[in-house]
């Protein structure tokens, strides 16, 4: 872990630097979308029997032990004074937009928020372009208007016979706080070790949290299939799929990191058909598209 730490920081160091290890970055890219695409299913069947606080603090609690012991073997790297930071930051990146998107899965299909994630990478560089002074540019600008073209056809679309408005601004709120998320992480916590920031902040979101968690904490029983969707999310979705997302952040950048947007819809979509029997419709597909197209033209390099 620490030798691939110090490739990603003399990369990010010296742009010129060799990728010695690109075969790597679209595997990770692929295992990852794979991961995070499973963790709409699993919100699917956990949502409503957990309720939303209580499963996203679970989630939390979890991923967060799942990487306490990269936070205690890298502690000298994060100060007392850097703690209400990735407090703020995994409020912003993980605890908030998880209670939206769990809330979405309890009133529609898992694809809704799935598709929704896709709108990452564009308010990625829409935050980077209003409050960081990054360039936007033509392609960008056109990108994010089809890509909210997409997100009103989603929202005014109707899954099962049922208005999914609603879900879809949930799903497009937690899109909006990862693109601030992102470019939080990439500013604020490149000189932490990617393992021990995911841990730190999942860590501090569980905390502010399990108060909510206690308080609508159910008072039914849950079953195994729940509570095996709730661990898997906790254990796999967030805290393997964590350590994964912050490395490819400190190694490719957060603009680069974000396309696993791209393949989340897709394996989301794949999940619920084969495991829920949940169906694709025209207006999903088509706003896939918009959204999915927006985001692949936005990073196209001009010509």
């Amino acid at each position: 872990m620490a030798s691939s730490d110090g490739v990603a920081a003399q990369t990010l160091a010296n742009p010129s630097t060799p990728m010695t290890r690109d075969w790597r970055t679209p595997l990770e890219l692929l295992v990852l979308g794979a991961i995070w695409g499973s963790s709409f299913l699993f919100m699917r069947i956990a949502a409503k029997p957990f309720g939303a606080f209580a499963l996203v603090d679970i989630r939390l609690a979890l991923g967060a032990i799942i990487l306490l012991p990269f936070l205690w073997r890298d502690r000298a790297y994060i100060s007392r004074a850097m703690w209400p930071k990735l407090a703020i930051i995994g409020v912003i990146n993980s605890a908030i937009p998880f209670l939206l998107f769990a809330w979405a899965a309890q009133r529609s299909p898992a694809a809704i928020g799935a598709i929704c994630n896709a709108m990452t990478v564009l308010f990625a560089a829409l935050i980077g372009f209003l409050f960081f002074g990054e360039k936007i540019g033509t392609r960008r600008a056109i990108a994010l208007l089809v890509g909210f073209a997409g997100v009103v056809l989603l929202a005014t679309s109707k899954a099962g016979g049922l208005s999914v408005g609603m879900a879809v601004v949930a799903g497009s709120t937690a899109a909006l706080l990862y693109g601030v998320g992102v470019n939080l992480v990439r500013r604020h916590l490149a000189g932490i070790p990617p393992a021990a920031a995911a841990a730190a902040t999942l860590s501090c979101s569980a905390l502010v949290l399990a108060p909510f968690a206690a308080t609508h904490w159910p008072d039914h029983p849950i079953a195994p299939v729940a509570w095996g969707s709730a661990i898997a999310i906790g254990i796999v979705c967030t805290g393997y799929a964590f350590l994964l997302y912050y490395r490819l952040i400190q190694r490719i950048g957060p603009a680069r990191a974000a396309t696993v947007t791209y393949l989340v819809p897709l394996f989301g979509a794949a999940f619920a058909w084969m495991f829920l029997g949940e169906p694709v419709t025209p207006a999903m597909l088509g706003a896939g598209v918009l959204i999915l197209g927006s985001v692949a033209f936005s990073q196209r390099k001009a010509g």
